[in-house]
């Protein structure tokens, strides 16, 4: 019998998704807080940080994007609570290179797929904001995912950035939604080889072979 994932490691069902939205929505001014799909980017952006981030760090940034105090109360605790189920899935999949639903949804007939998954990108560039280990490894591998996921934004947006526009210049936009979630997917993942490359499995060992006669001679016989 498979037993079931512990409530606190679950995936989150619709009715909490929409709960978690609520919870967000209900943080008084002047707290600014991300919206779900930006948490969800957000999310990524901590997670394939070099370096683990101390959850005290990341979760002040989710309920106020400049990290300002939240009181505590039971509904913080809750909106805490379900935003570390999301962490943990995430980080499983991350750390198995499994794929992942993120939190993006199509808007109306008239928006093109970039625009459905610019919130999504904007939490990961928030995330890449506040903790910026991830931008300062230097390697050509972060070049073609990063552009993959900045491309969602306006160019405007990347300051100092002339290598990373003009990889932008190179791509496709996504002709639409599933080809702008694989985007997401795919860049996260290639991101995760460069700065959580998952440990080389040790060969596996050999039987050694017990003597025996050399392969088509037989044996003596016994006296």
């Amino acid at each position: 019998m498979i037993p079931r994932s512990a409530p606190e490691l679950s995936p989150l069902d619709e009715r909490e998704l929409a709960e978690l939205e609520q919870l967000l929505d209900a943080l008084p001014a002047p707290l600014e807080p991300l919206d779900v799909s930006m948490t969800d980017g957000y999310l990524v952006g901590v997670l394939l940080q070099p370096q683990t981030v101390p959850a005290a760090q990341w979760l002040r940034h989710i309920t106020d994007v400049d990290g300002r105090e939240v009181p505590p109360s039971a509904s913080l605790q809750r909106l805490h609570a379900l935003v570390r189920r999301r962490h943990a899935e995430l980080e499983r999949a991350i750390a198995q290179r499994q794929w992942f639903d993120p939190w993006v949804w199509e808007l109306d007939e008239d928006a093109s797929p970039s625009e459905a998954v610019m919130p999504w990108v904007a939490g990961f560039a928030t995330a890449m904001e506040f903790f910026p280990a991830l931008m300062r490894i230097d390697g050509p591998a972060l070049l073609e995912p990063l552009a993959q996921l900045f491309m969602h934004l306006d160019p405007e947006d990347l300051e100092d950035a002339d290598e990373l526009l003009a990889e932008i210049e190179t791509l496709e936009p996504p002709a639409n939604m599933a080809e702008a979630v694989e985007m997401l997917v795919r860049a996260s993942l290639l991101l995760a080889d460069v700065s959580r490359p998952r440990k080389a499995q040790p060969p596996a060992r050999k039987t050694p072979r017990r003597p025996g006669p050399p392969p088509g001679r037989r044996p003596p016989p016994r006296r």
